[in-house]
């Protein structure tokens, strides 16, 4: 034994290929940490709503997981990564990409090696089928984040079809502009770990879905506390742990840059629950546990697009702005009446956008140098990025929206998008799903249309 770990020691940690086994491992973890956000989000949105519709709700997230994780394989992937074409002459590599969108040359996988890098650039040091794994997991969680606006209402079956047809047309697009050697990159535009890609165009889809489909018929007459704040709190305690391989596992490294983000991850999502918090107490009183999650989310969503460009004094202040402005966000919608059931756009949509601009302000160079340049308040402040996160920023509303309006039209021709009305009163988990959470209401089992037969 002592001789193996003597050979150990002294093996490089390069294989042949360039495979680099630290970098692997992160991200190999860092993976498993992404997939566990998408349990750890039905479970907070599950305890939010009402106890009849809890198991709707949360099958709402967990049905990704079956969904993109198999059109991820087949098309996904290749659609928001695969370049036209590369060409290598004396060692220098040459990547032609569509600026908007990839093709199917790498379809099922097809050309995508599991003990080599991907050749583009996207992770020199890993296999390229761990990059597409680690991808995998941001595309599953990304439109699950949607289901929070439209949760006690929308048929499940139209919520399949949605989520299908939005994870093919509506998020590819978006990751490869960013993330695939597209047009926001080549803007200048940074994403870290998916500010644009992720919380706005789930936040900005958000807000049209619920708009188009419209309110539950109890809102705003009748109260919808949350049935389980334990749930909630499990939920967010989830996400904060995942949230390590979402940020730190976007350096795609085991390497300076992922303790960047890792640190920012937790310095701001710690800022953002004590800030919302004290606006709790000084405003209404009482701060509340649901208060608290939500602010320690604000934080990691604002911090999300930064993590890896700043200081853990930006990152506090981040998770500071960000939390205030999602918390005011919220009480507008409230106001306004506008039922977004679990404020999916208060707190992705306006984190996302509030972390994309910020990101504008604090990024440093001296920090990671993937930024490209300052922020605008970096020792050599430049106004030129915070200027392209603004068009960045605008290009996926326009692209989320549109895409999010033009998909449930279609549908809406095809199909009803909402349950019945006796359904939304009885539940959407005994109606949609024949079971219930917990044998309470309707101990029988039996769904409206088996009663009506």
């Amino acid at each position: 034994m002592g001789d193996a770990l003597a050979d150990a020691i002294k093996s490089p940690a390069m294989d042949v290929n360039g495979i680099n086994t630290g970098d692997t491992a992160w991200v190999l973890v860092s993976s498993a940490l992404v997939l566990l956000m998408t349990p750890g989000l039905a479970f907070f949105y599950g305890g939010l709503v009402r106890s009849r519709n809890v198991l709707n709700t949360m099958m709402m997230s967990l049905v990704l997981m079956a969904v993109v994780g198999v059109t991820w394989i087949l098309w996904g992937y290749s659609l928001a990564f695969s370049p036209d074409s590369v060409t290598t002459v004396k060692d220098v590599v040459t990547v032609n990409t569509n600026q908007f969108i990839g093709n199917l040359n790498w379809f099922g996988l097809n050309g995508v090696a599991f003990d080599k890098p991907d050749g583009v650039g996207y992770a020199p040091t890993i296999p390229h089928q761990l990059y597409m794994v680690y991808q995998m997991m941001f595309a599953i969680i990304t439109p699950a984040l949607i289901s929070g606006a439209i949760v006690e209402r929308m048929s499940f079956k139209a919520y399949f079809w949605f989520i299908l047809i939005w994870s093919t047309v509506v998020y590819p697009p978006l990751a490869h502009m960013v993330w695939g050697k597209g047009y926001l990159g080549s803007l200048g535009a940074i994403d870290f770990a998916g500010g644009t890609v992720v919380h706005i165009s789930s936040g900005v889809s958000a807000v049209v879905a619920a708009w188009m489909i419209g309110s539950r018929r109890t809102y705003p007459n009748q109260p919808a506390a949350p049935h389980n704040v334990p749930y909630v709190l499990l939920g967010i305690g989830l996400l904060f742990f995942g949230w390590f391989g979402f940020n730190g596992g976007s350096a795609l490294g085991a390497n300076g840059i992922a303790v960047v983000a890792f640190v920012a991850t937790a310095v701001a999502s710690c800022a953002g629950g004590l800030m919302w918090m004290i606006l709790e107490w000084v405003l209404r009183a009482k701060p509340t546990a649901v208060g608290i999650a939500s602010g320690f989310l604000a934080g990691l969503v604002g911090i999300t697009p930064a993590a890896g460009y700043v200081t853990p004094l930006s990152a506090i202040l981040i998770g500071l702005i960000t939390s205030t402005c999602c918390f005011f966000a919220v009480s507008i919608r409230a106001k306004l009446q506008f039922d977004d059931s679990l404020d999916t756009f208060p707190v992705h949509g306006v984190g996302g956008t509030v972390g994309a601009l910020l990101t504008g302000v604090f990024a440093e160079k001296a920090v990671n140098s993937g930024a490209g340049m300052d922020g605008l308040i970096a020792s050599k402040g430049d106004p030129t990025l915070l200027g392209k996160q603004i068009a960045a920023t605008l290009i996926t509303y326009a692209v989320a929206a549109i895409g999010t309006f033009v998909i449930i039209k279609v549908l809406s021709l095809v199909m009803d998008l909402r349950v019945k009305p006796e359904a939304e009163y009885q539940g959407l988990d005994i109606n949609e799903h024949g079971e219930e959470g917990y044998g309470e209401e309707f101990a029988a089992g039996l769904s409206l249309a088996e009663k009506e037969g």
